[in-house]
Formats: structure tokens, C-alpha cells, sequence
């Protein structure tokens, strides 16, 4: 006797779909599974064996074998569970069969019956339609997740009962979760930041052409309260965006029911103790993505970043030049999408006096104390601010301008950009090759001046100086206009070479 149903299975980011056979046949009564699973799968014999018995069903007392192929990949996680079953149902003529075929089944079971979320719907149901399936069965809290997910028809079960049902044709399974609206958390206003004028209007060039920015400054001048208000005045994320923004937050795990969809970028800001692991993503067996990935298509803030490994900050550089992380695993490599934008915040010294005059630090423990931030990854920060505390009459006087405001100008300035680079598959100017740079849209040799200047210098790289090219066009884009001048180069190396001596 034979039964076959469908599951998907995660590596990482990328998923499959994984043929999920039970044999039930004569000799001692057992329960094997095969298939290159890990330590979850293996002790889901215990679950699946109690959950058809206490769902009214009847578990063979005979020798059932559940195979998982292709053999070769590794099979992670409780999500097989529900497949499992079913297949081992069908085998023994306990479920009608006319489904299965179309079917992916996940989700996991409890030893009553009940079907438990697991992690990672979204991407699995994605690679069920990209695989020809158009249904699938997921746990009830995680059908509106499931349900972003356009030409799969998506039914919730509560448990393997209604599943059985369902599959007889005497049970008609949800297509909406009864769960409480939750709102996303507001981002704070730009409107709130008193001063610091200089700092605002880096941070709306940073925010028009998707540029790394690095601030420094005394403790409580405005670092993080700046850094925070960022994604507010990033445009909102697009569909196709979206699902990927949520995909990865879905293997994390920290989706909302009430919420399944992120549609505004993501802000990610770990402590400054984490480890390269955290950063990255990793741990042992599942590869779980990390903050860069967690911040994709969003912003990753690290706060006091020169109180952070050097290690750690030099994981970084690969992931700021690919847009994408892989973290070596035994079976393979895992990727996850990293497209971010990288907001360093550090104090000028260790003891970070209010006023540099106070500062009782030498200049060698000065040097040392930045000196985390390598040439090589500061190269790859575009912008670059030294903030300085506000005068008593910024303190005093009324708000700037709000969130609102700035957003309307650097929308207009992306879709500016999407609109020149669309033709090549770039949609910020921040992910612009140099060489397109020089080749397709050269800039006339006395507009380049300032940046042959610097070179002949030695005060720029030449990646340094490619970087300085896309800032021209972002500083371009808000101007309104339709190539960069002189002064854009001129202003993009100074914001680059601010801070040189820090």
C-alpha cells in the first residue's frame, strides 16, 4: 500500500517541493523515515503516529516507511508533519486521493490533532506555484501569510480532522483567520529633530539614492533619534518588494497574523555586542538569516559601531557590495537577499564628552577608537557627518520640516532614477555598476575635475571615486535636473572626505 502527497522543504532562502511517499507494509510493526532528515523530522514519528490516533483515525500496526525526496536535500523542521500523515492516510484508504496530487500539505501536529504555524510559509507556498501547484493546506494562523500569494488556492485547517474532511468532500476549510488587526508602529516624525540641519539633509540624500552614511558625534546630540525617523521618509515598499521583505521575515519568524504583509522598510538595529553569526545569519543546522537580511530593502543602524568587533564590521563589506549574504554551511551555502542601507552612529572618543574640550583622551587613543572602521569598509560609506550640538536658539525655536515633506522629494528623486536605470534593472542609483558609470553615461572632463583632483591626490580610491559619481547623480536627482554639474561632484567628494582625519 502507497500513498504520496507534497510538502516543501527550506534551505535558507530558497525552497522545493518535496515528494512525500508512505509504505505500509508486512512485517514488524515500526515507523521509519528516510530522506536525509534531521533530528525534528526523525521525532516526527512520535507526533504524527499520536496525532491519527487521537483525531479518530487509525494508525497502522504494520511496518510504514515515509520516504522524503529528492534524497539529497537536507529536510529542517516540524513542517512535514501534516504531509506525513495524509500520506500515511492515503496509504492505508483512510482519505479520498483525487487531491493529493495538486496538493502541498505543511504544517505541523500536535499530538491532539491540532495544526501548529511553522516559519516560512510565505516562501514555501511561493515555491508550490513556481513548482505548477495551485493549492495548498497551512495552519489557520498563518492563512492570511499564505494567501498574499496570488493563483494558489489557500485553505487554513485547524486540525488533521478538518483536513481529512476536506479531503472527503464533507468539510470546506477556511480561507481567512479570525485574527485582530495589528498596526504596524509608527515611525517617528523628522519634524521632531530640533537643529542639526546639516545632518537632515544627508540623510534625505542618503535616503534619494539608497547611500550609506556614517555619523559622529557627542552622546545625545541626535545620532539615533536622526536615524530612526530614516524610514520614514523612504518611499514605501513596492509589491514585489514586499513578499520578499516578508518572505525573510517569515523564516524569522516574526510575522504578525494581524499583520502578514510589510509594506514600509524595514529598520533593523541590533546591539553592539552581537556577533558576526547575529549579523550575518547562521546557527547551528537551519542557516536563519541574520540583521542584514532582516533589513533588506531597509536600513540596518549600528549605534555605537566603534564599540563593536572589527571582525564583525568587516563581515560587512561583502554583503554592502553584493547585496546579498552567504553563509557556508556543510550541505552547501545559504543566501539570503542583503540589499540594505548601512547607518553607522559613533561617539568621536571613549569618553565622549558633551564638549571637545573636555575630551581627555590622547590622540592615539582617539585614532584607535575609530580605527575599527577600516579603510576598506569606510570606502563603501558614501556620506559622512561630523554633528555638532545645536546653539540655544535652534533648541528653542519650532519644528523643522516634517517626514511627510521630505518623503514627497526623495520619492521624486528615485523614480527619477528608476526611470534612467530601468532599461538595465537598476532601481537606485546606489546600486549603479562604476563601469556602467563611465561607459554608458559619461560625464563630461570638466565635471569629473574635482574627482581627477582627488585621485591625483591620493584622497580618494577609484571605488571611492565611482561611489562619488552616484552621489552626483542622487545630489542631481533632488536638484530636478538631468546630469549632474561640477558642484554635484564637488559636494559628493566633500561629503566623502569630511571626517578623513577622524
Amino acid at each position: 500500500m502507497l500513498g504520496q502527497t507534497q510538502a516543501v522543504g527550506l534551505n535558507a532562502f530558497a525552497a522545493r517541493v518535496v515528494d512525500v511517499q508512505a509504505s505500509i507494509s508486512s512485517g514488524l510493526p515500526g515507523f521509519s523515515v528516510t530522506g536525509n532528515p534531521d533530528a525534528s523530522v526523525r521525532e516526527a514519528r512520535d507526533r504524527v503516529r499520536a496525532a491519527i490516533r487521537n483525531s479518530g483515525l487509525s494508525f497502522p500496526e504494520l511496518k510504514v516507511t515515509v520516504a522524503l525526496s529528492p534524497a539529497d536535500m537536507p529536510k529542517v523542521g516540524s513542517g512535514f508533519d501534516l504531509a506525513m500523515a495524509v500520506a500515511i492516510l492515503a496509504a492505508t484508504d483512510q482519505v479520498a486521493s483525487e487531491m493529493l496530487a495538486s496538493t502541498v500539505f505543511l504544517g505541523e501536529l500536535g499530538l491532539d490533532g491540532r495544526l501548529r504555524p511553522i516559519r516560512g510559509v510565505l516562501p514555501a507556498v511561493i515555491a508550490a506555484r513556481q513548482a505548477g501547484y495551485r493549492r495548498a493546506v497551512v495552519p489557520i494562523e498563518t492563512i492570511a501569510e499564505a494567501a498574499l500569494v496570488e493563483g494558489m488556492d489557500v485553505g487554513g485547517a485547524s486540525d488533521l480532522g478538518e483536513v481529512t474532511r476536506w479531503l472527503e468532500g464533507d468539510h470546506v476549510l477556511d480561507t481567512v483567520h479570525a485574527a485582530p488587526v495589528t498596526q504596524a508602529p509608527p515611525v517617528p516624525d523628522m519634524a521632531d529633530v530640533v537643529g542639526q540641519h546639516e545632518a537632515r539633509y544627508a540623510l534625505e540624500i542618503a535616503a534619494a539614492g539608497a547611500h550609506h552614511v556614517l555619523m559622529t558625534g557627542p552622546p545625545g546630540i541626535g545620532k539615533t533619534m536622526l536615524a530612526r525617523r530614516l524610514p520614514g521618509i523612504l518611499p514605501p515598499l513596492g509589491l514585489e518588494d514586499s513578499l520578499e521583505v516578508t518572505a525573510i521575515h517569515s523564516l524569522v519568524g516574526e510575522l504578525s497574523p494581524g499583520r502578514p504583509l510589510i509594506t514600509e522598510p524595514p529598520f533593523v538595529a541590533p546591539h553592539h555586542s552581537s556577533s558576526t553569526t547575529a549579523l550575518l545569519g547562521g546557527g547551528t543546522g537551519f542557516a536563519r538569516p541574520g540583521a542584514v537580511s532582516k533589513a533588506h530593502r531597509g536600513v540596518l543602524f549600528l549605534d555605537e559601531c566603534a564599540e563593536m568587533g572589527s571582525h564583525v564590521l568587516e563581515s560587512l563589506r561583502e554583503p554592502l557590495e553584493d547585496g546579498e549574504v552567504r553563509v557556508p554551511r556543510r550541505d552547501g551555502v545559504a543566501t539570503y537577499p542583503a540589499r540594505f542601507q548601512l547607518i553607522l552612529a559613533a561617539n568621536p572618543c571613549p569618553c565622549a564628552p558633551a564638549h571637545d574640550v573636555d575630551c581627555v583622551c590622547s590622540a592615539v587613543v582617539r585614532r584607535r577608537y575609530l580605527g575599527k572602521l577600516s579603510g576598506p569598509l569606510m570606502d563603501r560609506v558614501d556620506i559622512r557627518v561630523r554633528m555638532d550640538p545645536p546653539g540655544n536658539t535652534a533648541l528653542m525655536s519650532g519644528s523643522g520640516e516634517s517626514s511627510a515633506e521630505v518623503r514627497a522629494r526623495v520619492t521624486a528623486a528615485r523614480a527619477a532614477a528608476v526611470e534612467r536605470w530601468s532599461e538595465f534593472g537598476w532601481r537606485t542609483n546606489a546600486e549603479v555598476p562604476g563601469s556602467a558609470l563611465r561607459q554608458k553615461f559619461p560625464l563630461p572632463p570638466e565635471v569629473l575635475r574635482p574627482i581627477e583632483l582627488f585621485l591625483r591626490d591620493g584622497r580618494v580610491t577609484a571605488r571611492g571615486a565611482d561611489r562619488a559619481r552616484r552621489l552626483a547623480w542622487t545630489l542631481c536627482d533632488l536638484r530636478g535636473a538631468e546630469r549632474p554639474v561640477e558642484d554635484d561632484v564637488a559636494q559628493a567628494l566633500l561629503y566623502r572626505d569630511r571626517g578623513a582625519s577622524w
